[in-house]
């Protein structure tokens, strides 16, 4: 009795009186009420499209680099959700056994990151700006170390060419995408086609080239034309076309330029010329500029003790060195040929540090007196010393930053080409900073040095 009292009050507080609450109960044959119903659905579950979406767009750019990475993924890595990118999650998931959601949990996320992360550390993944070109791309400089240059842009290979990556640039007047598309189809001749997207700014094939397959994206901007072709040998299909996935997303052909200089490498090789017995180096100004240290590579701590910033000399002292063989600045001409004796960058020659020899043709820029180099010889050779055609000093070819979406003054050089900087000016210098040439060798390449400039 006194559970259900307390039952009773309970009903009574929560809703008001017993007695307004409940009716009194229907004649004996009353036929009962009909009450509508509404039909109740559980809700509706989340789909791996709606957990993509909802996603910040910097994970979906990343989820989608890394499905790349892994071989998972073959779209573009745009961070648009799109069926493909559930698959690959899917697939992702599939390959390690897990439940196929189409939505990674914590645990598979991180598994992805780490195995992506580990080949991009493998392949030597790196976002460079061609200087030749001006455009921006990754580059998997493990897989591809050995770097050429020259004016019409910039190959990367393997050490036996299974792999290769080719850079260029031309102009055409009025390109369209559909015509430099049709015009890559037929060169080199031979080329089989099995993939083409054509954009209004891009185009992309790929396919084979004789034994090799091949990737390539091209794009334009009013008549000057840039190109990436990527070659590889089938046998390095699975290293490699993950790689493609990434090249192919990281390359433009036309970055906006940022406002001030462009960023300086943290570490920056170049030549440097012996030019006295007691430690005197002439070297590129850009290349030593802004340095924490600077070293000349197998004789020690140089200090840099002055600079021309109109011509882009720099003065280099090493102390305490011995059996230097300085180069004879002996008054050469300046004719239509040179020969640059440089010590390339280590990842262009896979990591040594040999002293080689280059051709070069040199052509007056403008009305002014700068002398451009062509083709401009491969990174790491600014402050090569160059030689006439019977072996005498003809001045320093210097390698110019390269300047984007901008308008060179008349009379200076190119942008990312080489110059010339004659040797009446080298000597000049030379006077201006008392320094007296003690070189009387003609082995322009026992006086060729790797300078080693290191920046925060």
């Amino acid at each position: 009795m006194r559970s259900w009292l307390a039952a009773t009050l309970m009903f009574m507080a929560a809703g008001g009186s017993a007695s307004a609450q409940m009716s009194a109960p229907p004649p004996a044959g009353a036929k009962p009420k009909t009450v509508a119903t509404v039909p109740i659905h559980p809700p509706a579950l989340q789909t791996p499209t709606d957990t993509a979406n909802a996603m910040a767009q910097g994970e979906r750019l990343a989820l989608q680099s890394d499905l790349a990475w892994v071989g998972e993924y073959n779209g573009a890595i745009t961070g648009e959700v799109s069926e493909r990118m559930v698959a690959a999650i899917r697939e992702y998931q599939k390959a390690k056994g897990s439940k196929q959601t189409g939505v990674l949990n914590p645990q598979e996320r991180s598994a992805l990151a780490e195995t992506a992360r580990r080949r991009q550390e493998n392949a030597g993944w790196k976002l460079v700006t061609d200087i030749v070109t001006g455009a921006r791309l990754g580059i998997p400089t493990k897989l591809v170390p050995q770097q050429t240059s020259d004016a019409s842009g910039t190959r990367w290979t393997s050490p036996t060419g299974t792999i290769q990556v080719l850079l260029g640039r031309r102009k055409e007047a009025n390109p369209t995408s559909a015509r430099l598309a049709d015009e890559e189809k037929k060169d080199p001749p031979g080329r089989r086609i099995d993939y083409t997207v054509i954009k209004p700014d891009f185009f992309v094939l790929s396919g084979m080239q004789g034994l090799k397959k091949f990737y390539l994206r091209g794009s334009f901007k009013g008549d000057e034309v840039r190109v990436m072709t990527i070659l590889y040998d089938q046998a390095t299909e699975n290293t490699v076309e993950p790689v493609v996935i990434a090249m192919s997303s990281a390359f433009n052909a036309f970055p906006v330029a940022m406002p001030g200089p462009s960023p300086r490498k943290t570490v920056e090789y170049s030549t440097g010329t012996v030019v006295t017995e007691d430690g005197a180096i002439l070297a590129d100004r850009e290349a030593t500029d802004g340095c924490m240290a600077i070293t000349v590579q197998g004789l020690g701590h140089a200090d840099r003790l002055a600079e021309d910033r109109e011509r882009g000399l720099a003065l280099l002292h090493i102390y305490g060195a011995h059996s230097l063989k300085p180069l004879g600045l002996s008054d050469g001409a300046v004719k239509t040929s040179v020969d640059l004796i440089g010590i390339a960058d280590p990842q262009n020659q896979g990591g040594g540090a040999a002293v080689t020899s280059l051709k070069a043709q040199v052509t007056q820029v403008g009305t002014g007196a700068d002398l451009a180099l062509a083709p401009a010889p491969a990174v790491g050779f600014s402050g090569a010393p160059a030689l006439d055609g019977d072996g005498k000093f003809a001045g320093l070819a210097l390698l110019k930053p390269l300047v984007v979406a901008t308008t060179a003054p008349a009379g200076t050089a190119p942008a990312g080409q080489a110059v010339l900087v004659t040797g009446d000016s080298v000597r000049d210098f030379l006077k201006a900073n008392n320094v007296t040439a003690s070189g009387t060798s003609a082995d322009a390449k026992g006086a060729a040095v790797r300078v080693i400039c290191v920046r925060k």
